[in-house]
């Protein structure tokens, strides 16, 4: 557009100037031009609303089914499949709310491990003892008489083949398990040093590495956190920081560590607020990241697309071994595939990605190209958050 025409537009658009002699009417038939442009963008931006609205319509509908002032009471998922990307949040839960992701943390455990493993600063064939203190590996895994404990590697933690036990949903000496304890309000501190110990206090369940075996333990994540210090000299919440939070900018993804921080949505447990902060503070790396669906989405997605780590890593991570109906678990992640019986059409695909006590999950569906995230936030019923992820994805995978 030239200077003279640039001219004719600017009077046109400003009529109380006086009209120079050699003005023509060119502004006005560009200017036509222009307006009947912006008018078809604007339907065309009208009909996209509205489709989109149509297909957000059901997605919102089955957060407010959920949500049954019973066992949910509130909810927060968000979806993305291709170019579509839809946030959704009911009860008394808001779409940008920070709520506890329990043990997804776990999936940041596992990108930070495997963005050592491409700078070379590990390998997951490792002993664990090369960066773990022998005072803390001492008859940490004795089973049937012999002692494991400097067998142990960091693939073994990662897919939960060390045949360790739970410290935390694991039966002690006294019969009740830490989980009881903090369900029943009993909420606590611990240290790494304190679970570890508590773990050595808890029968091995098979030897590390013994094949078709594998035991969800959140010990093994335990130590992945101290092996992640112990290699980069700084605290676990500052490599989630350097690694994860930072290069993706999530806004209001950290680690929880003040207990008499409020920002989290307060988890539930059956019909009551399950307040336990100082549980919550002493996760770490096994389960105390706090999050919302808006950064999970970022999150999981950046997980499987090679942001975080190189992509080729993802089908090593995908060797599967029993674990919980019916889930499996691979190498750092967990995959969720309903057997035949219960899916015999093929309709719901299969899922990789984790999952949290707190009824929070991330997962992707790599048949589809479906990222999901999101919470129940209701800590004795987990399962209602995956049926709630099956029915959105049956939604948004709908013509």
């Amino acid at each position: 557009m030239n200077f003279g025409t640039k001219f004719e537009l600017w009077y046109f658009l400003n009529p109380t100037f006086v009209k120079p002699k050699n003005v023509t009417t060119n502004a006005k038939k560009i200017l036509m031009k222009i307006f009947t442009l912006i008018i078809c963008f604007g339907i065309m931006q009208t009909t996209f609303g509205q489709m989109t609205t149509e297909k957000e319509k059901p997605l919102q509908t089955i957060l407010d089914k959920t949500v049954d002032g019973k066992k949910v009471f509130g909810t927060s998922f968000a979806i993305k499949k291709d170019t579509l990307v839809w946030n959704g949040a009911s009860g008394n839960l808001l779409i940008d709310q920070p709520y506890f992701i329990a043990s997804t943390t776990k999936l940041f455990t596992t990108a930070i491990i495997l963005k050592l493993r491409a700078e070379s600063k590990l390998s997951l064939d490792d002993k664990i003892s090369k960066y773990i203190d022998k005072s803390i590996l001492s008859g940490l895994h004795i089973y049937k008489g012999k002692d494991y404990s400097q067998e142990l590697t960091i693939k073994h933690l990662l897919s939960h083949t060390s045949g360790l036990p739970d410290y935390f949903q694991g039966k002690g000496t006294s019969g009740i398990s830490l989980e009881n304890e903090i369900t029943e309000g009993n909420d606590q501190f611990w240290t790494f040093e304190q679970a570890i110990e508590r773990t050595k206090k808890i029968i091995p369940l098979f030897a590390p590495g013994t094949k078709g075996k594998a035991n969800y333990s959140d010990a093994n994540f335990q130590l992945l956190g101290k092996i992640i210090e112990n290699i980069t000299h700084k605290s676990y919440a500052e490599n989630c920081s350097e690694f994860i939070i930072y290069p993706l900018g999530l806004t209001k993804t950290y680690l929880y560590q003040d207990s008499t921080d409020k920002t989290p949505k307060t988890l539930y447990y059956k019909s009551n607020e399950l307040n336990i902060p100082k549980a919550m503070t002493s996760f770490g790396a096994d389960g105390g990241m706090v999050s919302t669906s808006t950064d999970m989405l970022i999150f999981i997605e950046a997980f499987f697309t090679g942001k975080l780590f190189p992509s080729t890593y993802i089908d090593e991570l995908q060797e599967w071994n029993n674990i919980f109906f019916p889930m499996k678990s691979g190498i750092g992640i967990h995959l969720f595939k309903l057997p035949w019986l219960f899916n015999p059409t093929g309709a719901v695909p299969y899922f990789i990605g984790h999952s949290g006590l707190s009824g929070a999950l991330a997962y992707y569906s790599p048949k589809e190209n479906v990222f999901i995230v999101g919470t129940v936030n209701q800590v004795a019923h987990p399962d209602i958050s995956f049926k709630t992820m099956i029915k959105l994805t049956q939604q948004i995978m709908k013509k």
